[in-house]
C-alpha cells in the first residue's frame, strides 16, 4: 500500500506531535502504511514527553510532495496551518477538535470531529472502537498530550471524556497523571533562553477572519510579571511579524498556568483592535489587556474573535 504522512499543525505543540504518532500507529494497525512526521520542532513540553516515554521526534518535512501523494491530518483542518502544499497532495482522513474552515476536497475522505479538550482523545475512543491495545509509553504519549491541552483538565474545553482518557491512559502508562503533569507543564515554561522571535513562533495559529489575516499566539508561564517585563520586546516582534507575514493583527496571550489567568498583546490596525476590543468588551492600555480565567485560544479566543469580525 502506497504509503501516507500524519501530521498536525504548523508550530506543533504536543497534541499535534504525540496524536500524529498516535494515530499514525492506530492507522498501521488498521492495515495503512503511514508516517508520523511533523511540520516543525517540537517545543521543550513536548521534548519533555517524547524523552519520558522514549519517542524521537517525527521528522520535520516542508512539503509532502516529493514523498507521497496522499495525507492524514490531525488536530487541524485550516489549509493555512496545515504543509505548505496541502493543496497538491489528496487527504484521506482528518480527526480534529477544531473549527472547520476553508477545507474543500474533490475525493470523500474519513473525517472525524469533535468537540473535545484534546484530538487525543479521540484517537483514544478510535483504539477502543477498533479493540486496538494501546502501548504502555504511547499510552504515555497520548497522555502527555491530553494533558497539554487541556491544561492539566483545567481548561474550559475538558470534557468528561478527556477525564476518563486520563485516568485510562495514566494506568497503562503507570504514572501519577497529576505529578506528571505539573512537571510537564512547567517543562514548557521557561521562556528566559529564547527570543521574542522565537516565543511568538511556538505556539502560534492564523486564521482568516472575514477577510482579516489574524495571527493568534500563545505562551505558558508560571510567573506573568516577569514575562510582561519583555512586553516592549514582544510588542517589536510581533509588529516585524506583521509586517512580514501580512497579519492585519497579531495576538500574543501570555497564559499563567498556575492560576489560569492570562494577558494579552496586541497590534494591528485601529480598526483591528476595536474589534478585538468589541470581542472581549474590554479596553486595551498600551496595547495590553487582562483576560482572567481565558486560557483556551480555541475555545475562548477565536470564537468571539470571529464573531466580532464577522459581526
Amino acid at each position: 500500500m502506497e504509503k501516507e504522512f500524519v501530521f498536525g499543525h504548523q508550530n506543533p505543540d504536543t497534541d499535534a506531535i504525540g496524536t500524529a504518532i498516535a494515530f499514525s500507529y492506530l492507522q498501521n494497525k488498521l492495515g495503512y502504511n503511514t508516517e508520523a512526521v511533523a511540520l516543525g520542532e517540537p517545543n521543550d513540553e513536548t521534548v519533555y514527553a517524547l524523552k519520558k516515554f522514549g519517542f524521537k521526534a517525527p521528522r520535520v518535512i516542508k512539503e509532502a510532495t516529493p514523498e507521497v501523494n496522499a495525507v492524514m491530518l490531525v488536530d487541524h483542518n485550516e489549509p493555512q496551518q496545515s504543509v505548505s502544499d496541502i493543496d497538491k497532495v489528496k487527504v484521506t482522513h482528518v480527526v480534529d477538535h477544531h473549527r472547520i474552515m476553508n477545507f474543500n476536497t474533490a475525493d470523500p475522505l474519513y473525517y472525524r470531529a469533535e468537540p473535545m479538550g484534546c484530538t487525543s482523545t479521540i484517537v483514544w475512543k478510535m483504539f477502543n472502537e477498533n479493540g486496538i491495545e494501546i502501548p504502555e509509553k504511547l499510552a504515555g504519549l497520548m497522555l502527555s498530550a491530553i494533558i497539554s491541552d487541556t491544561l492539566l483538565l483545567k481548561s474550559p474545553t475538558t470534557t468528561a471524556d478527556d477525564k476518563k482518557a486520563v485516568e485510562t491512559l495514566a494506568k497503562i502508562a503507570n504514572v501519577d497523571y497529576k505529578e506528571y503533569g505539573l512537571a510537564m507543564l512547567k517543562a514548557g515554561t521557561n521562556i528566559s533562553d529564547k527570543s521574542e522571535e522565537e516565543l511568538i513562533d511556538l505556539d502560534a495559529k492564523s486564521f482568516a477572519l472575514n477577510g482579516h489575516n489574524v495571527r493568534v499566539a500563545q505562551i505558558n508561564v508560571v510567573d506573568l510579571p516577569e514575562a510582561l517585563e519583555r512586553k516592549d520586546a514582544f510588542l517589536k516582534a510581533m509588529e516585524a511579524s506583521s509586517s512580514d507575514n501580512g497579519y492585519d493583527m497579531f495576538m500574543l496571550l501570555i497564559t499563567n498556568i498556575l492560576d489560569s489567568d492570562s494577558e494579552a498583546l496586541v497590534v494591528g490596525s485601529d480598526e483591528t483592535k476595536e474589534l478585538f476590543e468589541k470581542a472581549f468588551d474590554k479596553k486595551l492600555n498600551d496595547s495590553e489587556v487582562k483576560l482572567p480565567g481565558v486560557v483556551s485560544r480555541k475555545k475562548q479566543v477565536v470564537p468571539p474573535l470571529t464573531e466580532a469580525f464577522e459581526g
